[in-house]
């Protein structure tokens, strides 16, 4: 974990509330204490004094504060102790923004002149703006040469955008420069990649628009690091992070895969070699080619017929070498890279949780006072989050404080103050509001009788039979004979049938909202699929009446079906699991856009001057390219596979991810461009077998991660997970320090004299079903972290368990003091 830089004061919160509790003296009304005179009078007329060694040497009066950590922030600047705690509160928000985001704490402002930048920087504004000259950049491939044609712009125009757009991000690292620094940047491998990219692409798109001409530019396939270090694609960082980390397994799985193939080579070339008609093995870098290409499968049996044809014992060298590669060393990585992903992912989680503690640990020392420097009141618990989470309701920040103090002893605990970001995701409700929407209304009549129909024991029988209805519907209007396409869509989607199986499933949504509401039927994801896709065949009919030949919308009706795979308690889980990685899915489709914009680039750089038309006589591929103004073979449309702008690129990319017929494209670049060229579309391949490995083994944990929650988690427990209680009176509120406007807002929900019970529910996310699943494990992370951390300083000890009693101050041994004092005026 980093540590915070200090660059002129100490900026650890606990060292300086030490160094200021030993040093400064104050008393309960805080007011100096400046000569040992005083001091005896003190000790004599009130026990509970506190006593200190030194004189005030503090300028501005700082000493009469009762903040027990000073900010950073405002080091040097003269405050009142209001002013001094807002700075607090504040500091205290950017360590929890920090822990929330993953940010590392070397990056934290340390000093009142770094402050503005950080503002800047980390402005949702500002995100978004970065976010768009990003794209920006990522877009300039369809203008620049070679363009798309739709999109083409002059050189000055397009080199003029990507220096604006550069500038933007340049600016961005300006101002983290402010508060960074060199040092710490050269740290931060990230930021110092983009910083070096950054200078390159200014110093190209200048030489550009000085030359009027794009050159040689192959690093614009590294745009998309500016887009991955955008704070909006913290997960895409994340995913490449599992990537980098499960390399080390891959390559030693690769290397051993290498090494078969090219023993497999080697032992070819000698057995085919003097097979006239088997071209695949004449040379030692033709036998290479041809079994990595058999490693993909995408040449077989080819490459075996003609040695097959001169003795079927020939079979056994290939079905053996298939064995190997493919059957068991690629299924062999697969495990390893398995094993690999399912071991980051816990230190991921473990990383995650104890970077968020050390966070919370920071901002505590922040938030707690002289008179309780082991607790954070609700005055200033409120004021943390008026600068972290400005949209909470005072409500919901007391019930947060009230949830977090399970001890009962009027604040929060360090212990307590660390599970801060568990009550975040809450959403408060009153109990009495989780009453039925209807209830008191006029529409109450209705409400109950749709709440009967809905809990009809053969309600869900009766739907059940209406989606049965409908797709046998379907299947009688799809073999009924019609005249033409558009006789047969609208049969399909806007006959009677239709209109009439959509008036059913529009009813029954209607009932179900009816009797739990709207926000109740939108909060389980199977209502709003159901809603959704009625709309959509809905839509769909009525487009399809006004535009016969609008033939896109006949999918729609067909989706109401998935509803049937409901019934299995094997979908349930395959959808369950769906859910839980759509947030990874989403970060590994960028992943594979950011590397076919990566190969892309690099290929329309390499290529994109061949024309691939007629390009191959006299090769194996001869027939794939044969090209004729008149007419083309079946075969002949291979050529329009290439390289000549973004569009052609990714194409051709997603072809030889899918590797079927790959080695065609290879083959004839090969022919064009010359043997070294096959070294571009091998290591592709080499690529987007990592990543699909990757994503297959996330697949994997995902579903093992959901089968063993189901298994081990009960409904009961779930729901306990999941919603938390909160029993509170307004006379508690007082007690725990309520007062100006959060009194005011508080008393609109506690009536006096009255208890009332709120619930709290938070989402149902990976997250939050982690800390179910690793409960053992996160009790001994945490115990061992509290084991590693530097023992606090042996000035102060606590006087109880109360963490808002004062606190005992054990003065150093001397001759003439033995004594142990209480820490304030009772």
């Amino acid at each position: 974990m980093a540590s915070l830089r200090s660059p002129s004061s100490p900026t650890d919160g606990y060292k300086r509330f030490s160094d200021d509790f030993a040093n400064t003296s104050i008393n309960n009304y805080g007011s100096n204490v400046t000569s040992k005179r005083e001091v005896n009078i003190i000790q004599c007329t009130v026990a509970a004094a506190i006593i200190y060694n030194r004189t005030d040497t503090d300028g501005g009066g700082d000493a009469t504060l009762d903040m027990g950590s000073r900010s950073s922030l405002h080091t040097g600047l003269q405050m009142s102790e209001d002013e001094h705690w807002e700075m607090n509160y504040h500091e205290a928000a950017i360590y929890l923004e920090e822990g929330l985001n993953n940010e590392k704490f070397d990056s934290h402002p340390s000093s009142p002149e770094e402050l503005p930048a950080y503002l800047r920087v980390h402005n949702p504004w500002y995100h978004g703006l970065d976010l768009l000259a990003s794209l920006v950049l990522i877009l300039l491939a369809f203008t620049e040469d070679p363009a798309v044609p739709a999109f083409e712009l002059p050189v000055w125009a397009h080199g003029t955008i990507e220096l604006l757009a550069l500038s933007v991000i340049g600016i961005e690292l300006h101002l983290k420069l402010k508060w960074i620094g060199w040092g710490t940047i050269f740290k931060h491998k990230r930021t110092m990649l983009k910083g070096i990219t950054l200078l390159i692409m200014v110093l190209e798109a200048v030489v550009v628009l000085c030359r009027q001409s794009s050159h040689f530019r192959v690093t614009r396939a590294l745009r998309p690091i500016f887009l991955v270090d955008t704070r909006h694609c913290g997960g895409v960082r994340r995913f490449i992070r599992q990537i980098l980390q499960s390399l080390p397994p891959i390559i030693d799985m690769l290397g051993l895969l290498m090494f078969f193939v090219a023993t497999y080579s080697l032992l070819g070339y000698y057995l085919f070699t003097e097979h006239v008609d088997n071209g695949h093995f004449q040379t030692i870098s033709d036998s290479f080619v041809s079994m990595f290409v058999l490693l993909t499968t995408a040449n077989f049996p080819d490459v075996m017929m003609p040695s097959y044809a001169k003795s079927k014992w020939y079979a056994l060298f290939f079905i053996l070498y298939i064995i190997t590669v493919l059957y068991v060393l690629m299924n062999l990585m697969l495990a390893v890279v398995y094993e690999t992903f399912t071991r980051i992912e816990r230190d991921k989680c473990r990383a995650l949780l104890l970077h968020r503690r050390g966070a919370a640990r920071r901002a505590f020392r922040l938030l707690v006072s002289r008179r309780a420097p082991r607790a954070v009141r609700l005055r200033h618990f409120a004021g943390l989050l008026r600068h972290y989470a400005p949209h909470y309701g005072g409500l919901d920040v007391y019930l947060m404080f009230k949830q977090l103090s399970r001890s009962g002893g009027g604040g929060l605990s360090r212990a307590e103050f660390a599970n801060v970001y568990e009550v975040f995701a809450l959403r408060w409700a009153a109990q009495a509001a989780r009453a039925p929407w209807y209830s008191a209304s006029p529409l109450e009549p209705l409400g109950r009788a749709a709440a009967v129909a809905v809990r009809w024991r053969y309600f869900e029988h009766l739907v059940y039979a209406i989606i049965i209805g409908n797709g046998v519907s379907m299947i009688l209007r799809v073999f009924e004979a019609a005249g033409d396409l558009q006789d047969s869509a609208r049969l399909l989607c806007a006959s009677w049938d239709t209109w009439l199986f959509l008036i059913l499933f529009l009813l029954e949504a209607a009932l179900r909202i009816m009797a739990s509401g709207l926000s109740a039927y939108l909060e389980s994801g199977w209502n709003v699929f159901d809603l959704s896709v009625t709309l959509l065949a809905l839509l769909g009919a009525v487009l399809l009446t006004i535009a016969p030949k609008l033939f896109i919308v006949v999918m729609f009706r067909p989706l109401r079906l998935m509803r049937l795979y409901k019934l299995k308690k094997r979908y349930r889980d395959v959808f369950g699991t769906l859910v839980l990685l759509s947030p990874l899915m989403s970060s590994a489709g960028c992943v594979m856009l950011v590397m076919y914009y990566f190969f892309a680039i690099i290929g329309m750089e390499l290529f994109a001057g061949y024309d691939l038309r007629n390009c191959c006589i006299n090769t194996t591929v001869e027939d794939f390219y044969k090209y004729s103004e008149n007419s083309s073979t079946p075969l002949g449309y291979y050529y329009l596979n290439n390289f000549e702008n973004i569009l052609t690129s990714g194409v051709s990319l997603f072809e030889l991810t899918v590797v079927n017929n790959w080695f065609i494209l290879m083959n004839a670049y090969a022919t064009v461009a010359g043997q070294f060229s096959r070294i571009y579309f091998m290591v592709f391949y080499l690529f987007t077998m990592v990543v699909l490995t990757i994503v297959v083994a996330s697949v994997l944990e995902a579903f093992r991660f959901r089968i063993q929650y189901k298994r081990s988690t009960t409904k009961r427990d779930e729901e306990k997970l999941l919603h938390e209680e909160v029993h509170t009176s307004w006379e508690e509120a007082q007690r725990l320090g309520a007062s100006g406007d959060l009194a005011e807002e508080l008393r609109a929900h506690l009536p006096p004299g009255m208890q009332v019970t709120f619930i709290g529910t938070r989402p149902r996310t990976k997250e939050v079903l982690q800390r179910r699943m690793y409960q053992a494990d996160i009790q001994k992370w945490l115990a061992e972290e509290d084991d590693s951390e530097d023992a606090p300083p042996s000035t102060t000890v606590t006087s109880s368990e109360d963490p808002l009693s004062p606190p005992i101050i054990q003065q150093p041994d001397s001759e003439n003091n033995h004594q142990i004092r209480t820490g304030y005026q009772l």
